[in-house]
């Protein structure tokens, strides 16, 4: 494969024609050709030709990947940490769990935390979920809905880790902390068919709870 050839696909204006060269770095995998796709998953525009990228990546040596997509988590550009960790969480490389600090568990940028969410739960080992449950729960009740749907699954796929952190923030946290705490164990416990109608049942619950008794006075 020529990396010039590669590099100049890649960066064509047209959005089919990257997804081509992606694809076919993929379907030709060439390990001198890892630099090179790392750096443009952190720039290219389209979320399909991203996600070629990151496939194309799949299909080389981890020796290779790992360490340059562990080097791109320091990056000041979100895009470019969130689709790293979302290549990390895909290859599934054990070795790169120490990188997913808490700084990007916790990460300002809403994309880079939820990618890194995702990666944690693909990459913590059974003996250190419980750990993670609860970092992770710490982020309960906070940001956009769709971060509180993937966080949800995030604690869902940790299982029974995930219970006590959940029960006791559920009873002790402020109201949107409750609601998603108690929208989660729904989900854990498969009561509810889906993250919305959850969402609806634990926010009834909620207040319920925070209403005051009605008077038995006549």
């Amino acid at each position: 494969m020529n990396l010039e050839d590669l590099a100049l696909r890649l960066r064509a204006a047209d959005g089919s024609a990257r997804m081509r060269a992606a694809m076919d770095a993929g379907s030709s995998p060439y390990p001198p050709a890892a630099e090179l796709l790392v750096e443009r998953c952190g720039i290219e525009p389209d979320f399909f030709v991203r996600d070629m990228l990151t496939w194309a990546l799949t299909r080389l040596p981890a020796d290779r990947t790992v360490p340059l997509l562990v080097e791109e988590l320091s990056s000041p550009f979100p895009q470019a940490r969130s689709q790293s960790l979302h290549t990390l969480s895909k290859i599934g490389d054990p070795r790169a769990l120490p990188a997913l600090t808490s700084a990007l568990l916790h990460d300002e940028e809403d994309e880079v935390a939820r990618a890194a969410w995702r990666a944690a739960v693909a990459l913590t080992p059974m003996g250190e979920r419980p750990a993670l449950a609860a970092a992770l729960a710490t982020e309960l009740g906070l940001r956009s809905r769709e971060c509180w749907r993937t966080l949800s699954d995030s604690l869902v796929r940790l299982g029974e880790s995930a219970r006590d952190p959940l029960e006791h923030r559920a009873a002790t946290g402020a109201f949107l902390v409750r609601v998603h705490s108690r929208a989660t164990l729904l989900l854990l416990d498969g009561l509810a068919p889906s993250f919305p109608t959850a969402v609806e049942e634990a926010e009834r619950l909620a207040l319920e709870v925070a209403a005051p008794p009605r008077s038995t006075a006549d």
